[in-house]
């Protein structure tokens, strides 16, 4: 059973080996807005790094796009959080807001299907982030790389604001 499996509880498949080549492995930013230190995240799971490395971003822009080649391996049920595997077997988790899954869906349009290959900016899911401010909640959300321990060192490339598609992680 993979991450995406115990996190979203589908039939989700994880990577059984990682396809790194040694060349550079880019993961670029999802969502337009601003980077923030995971730790600064107020939610304790993201923030102590139990799910993985990797950023806070304060959205400012409403859509969240591919932010590599490969493919939507899980959709939570809420449409709050998606998994990502990237062709060279990168896992990663874009987890909108800070408990948006009470929202059970609402203010949330997935624009992919579980399973179907993307490419770098492919737009995933559609974010209306007034109707989760209105909620009282934050929206705040994490980039995870949950499969960190089996790639390069993970390094942040960016920081401040950041558009769609900028590098905000790489690993060597």
């Amino acid at each position: 059973m993979g991450f995406f499996d115990r996190f979203f509880g589908s039939r989700a498949e994880a990577a059984e080996e990682t396809r790194f080549s040694g060349e550079k492995m880019v993961v670029k930013a999802p969502i337009d807005g601003i980077v923030l230190p995971l730790e600064q995240l107020p939610d304790e799971t993201f923030a102590a790094a139990i799910l993985g490395p990797g950023c806070g971003i304060e959205p400012t822009g409403d859509t969240v796009f591919a932010p590599f080649d490969g493919r939507v391996v899980s959709v939570a049920s809420t449409l709050h959080a998606i998994g990502l595997e990237s062709d060279e077997g990168i896992e990663l988790l874009i987890h909108i807001g800070m408990d948006t899954i009470t929202l059970r869906g609402s203010g949330f349009t997935l624009l992919v299907q579980e399973g179907q290959t993307v490419r770098a900016g492919t737009p995933l899911l559609r974010v209306d982030l007034d109707v989760i401010r209105a909620a009282g909640l934050s929206t705040e959300s994490a980039v995870i790389v949950t499969n960190a321990d089996d790639l390069p060192a993970l390094h942040l490339t960016a920081g401040g604001i950041v558009s769609t598609g900028t590098p905000l992680f790489k690993f060597e």
